[in-house]
């Protein structure tokens, strides 16, 4: 098998909802992703063989194959081609390790895997909810009485799951919050301090207002938020605990890293930033569905043949706060060691991009620490969860 490497790693700054990136096309914000990913080390494009998309919701500007669109658009060859992944929330980590095993079984050596979401435009289920036939019947959903079944006939949503993880490993609504704030006061920190100014790639972009600015600062970080602020706000979903506070806020954004073989890095004379261990992917109750990230991560370290007090940066997305509290009370991680840099509940959960996105992040955290191993996984809906192990390279 080959060694599979990274050699590049981009991200824009996160918009808010109806933020600096809602007015962009997908293919125009990915686009500028990808000549930013391959500049940064002077790589021809020619050289890219394929693209990997994470993108949850495709439809409109999102539609079609929207890593083929987005490399042209970014002057690629017209030899270039692409392909979306969706496994929903974990779209653009399943990207990355499809790119990574094509790579190690020797079918590519040189491959991008991205993700893409502008949620401010297309909403989840925006795919599917309210579309006709062209006869003009409803579509209708994707959940059939096969699947129902499955599930005893219930539809929760992941609101509504989320507090059922909550019920299940006890944890009250002061801990969902408290998590939260430590959320936003890490990603704060971070920003402060510079930290992802390195991965960012700075965009020019015009505001809704019309204006024009540079944007390179994630838009949802609240430095000022507090326990109070939290515990005022009236829950969602239908439940009893869970706020937009201790929840994921809608949000726009993109990312891409660039993979190849050791050999191929070698050959262009470029230099391997990280490797990748292994991966794994896991599925959960369908009912629960947020889960996934706790068998995911016993499968992916029984895979690399670590445990969790070797990873030296964890990246565990925030959807909600349940999912990684109750990953931790079953893995009982280093939680210094566990989103240092704030996690979605602050900087936000484009849905397709975020598994590259907390990619992008850890890589770079792994730098900026010394660090050597990093471990990145998401629940996804329908109970699914991809899981990723890098090693830092000197």
């Amino acid at each position: 098998m080959n060694e599979v490497v990274i050699v590049s790693a981009v991200r824009t700054a996160i918009g808010r909802r109806n933020g600096a990136l809602s007015g962009m096309r997908a293919d125009d914000l990915l686009a500028k992703v990808l000549r930013g990913l391959v500049d940064r080390v002077k790589l021809d494009p020619a050289q890219v063989e394929d693209i990997y998309c994470g993108v949850v919701t495709q439809v409109g500007e999102q539609g079609f194959v929207l890593p083929r669109i987005a490399a042209l658009t970014a002057g690629f060859p017209l030899e270039t081609p692409g392909i979306t992944v969706n496994r929903q929330c974990g779209s653009s980590l399943t990207a990355i390790n499809l790119a990574a095993g094509s790579i190690a079984a020797g079918y590519h050596d040189c491959l991008i895997a991205c993700g893409c979401e502008i949620m401010s435009k297309f909403p989840i289920a925006a795919e599917w909810f309210g579309l006709k036939l062209a006869d003009g019947r409803e579509a209708g959903i994707p959940w059939g009485p096969g699947y129902m079944k499955l599930t005893g006939g219930q539809f929760v949503d992941q609101g509504q799951a989320a507090e059922m993880i909550a019920d299940k490993w006890g944890l009250s609504k002061e801990e969902l919050d408290a998590f939260s704030l430590r959320s936003h006061q890490r990603a704060a920190r971070a920003v402060e301090e510079g930290r992802f100014k390195r991965e960012i790639l700075p965009l020019e972009v015009t505001l809704p207002d019309g204006q024009k600015t540079c944007f390179e600062r994630d838009e949802t970080v609240r430095p000022d938020t507090s326990m109070e602020k939290l515990a005022s706000l009236k829950p969602v979903f239908g439940t009893r605990i869970i706020t937009a506070g201790n929840a994921s806020p809608i949000t726009d954004g993109a990312s891409a890293v660039l993979l190849m073989s050791l050999a191929k890095a070698r050959e262009l004379g470029l230099q391997p930033r990280a490797r990748l261990v292994t991966c794994a992917v896991a599925g959960a109750d369908p009912v629960m569905m947020l889960t996934g990230p706790i068998p995911a991560t016993q499968k992916v370290l029984k895979k690399a043949g670590l445990s969790i007090k070797e990873m030296d940066e964890i990246e565990i997305n925030e959807a909600f706060a349940p999912i990684p509290l109750a990953w931790g009370k079953e893995l009982n991680p280093d939680w210094e060691k566990v989103n240092p840099n704030g996690g979605a509940i602050a900087l936000g959960h484009p849905v397709g991009n975020s598994g590259c996105r907390l990619t992008v992040t850890c890589l770079h955290e792994l730098e900026r620490t010394g660090g050597r191993y990093g471990m990145i996984t998401l629940c996804t809906g329908g109970g699914m969860a991809p899981a990723t192990i890098i090693e830092r390279m000197d």
